[in-house]
């Protein structure tokens, strides 16, 4: 079976598009094949990358794509996913052949304020609205 191809897109590619697209990768088993890139790449988020550590996922390696780049190479997605508010999520370009284009919203880590532990601790709650999200997709196209 061929896996279902899927481009999660935020604003930077430095933090929700990169869990998003670990986390489908870790529990869709085979059966997805994730991506993410940004509207603006910027650097990966350090917070992220220790919230994400923490989980048993090593995403330091990672590099951040624009989605700009992937959409001028002809990149072809079963589902466009965006995880960035919905203003910011109208600047993606539409990819051809996108069977679903979805939206889901949640907070940056890179807006955060406060003390540093304030803000690993608000990256973890974000990085398990994440994954709640991204486990709870997967089992609805499995009964679909």
């Amino acid at each position: 079976m061929t896996p279902i191809s899927v481009l999660f897109v935020c604003v930077h590619n430095s933090a929700r598009s990169q869990m998003a697209e670990a986390y489908l990768n870790h529990f869709g088993e085979g059966r997805f094949e994730a991506e993410s890139a940004g509207l603006e790449p910027g650097e990966l988020n350090p917070r992220v990358v220790q919230v994400m550590k923490e989980d048993g996922i090593d995403i330091s390696g990672n590099q951040t794509k624009s989605v700009f780049n992937i959409f001028k190479q002809g990149g072809l997605y079963s589902f466009v996913v965006t995880v960035c508010d919905e203003t910011s999520a109208e600047k993606c370009p539409i990819f051809p052949g996108v069977s679903k284009r979805l939206n889901w919203s949640f907070e940056d880590p890179s807006s955060l304020s406060g003390t540093e532990d304030q803000k690993l601790e608000r990256t973890r709650k974000i990085r398990d609205e994440i994954k709640r999200k991204v486990k709870s997709w997967i089992d609805g196209l499995s009964v679909a």
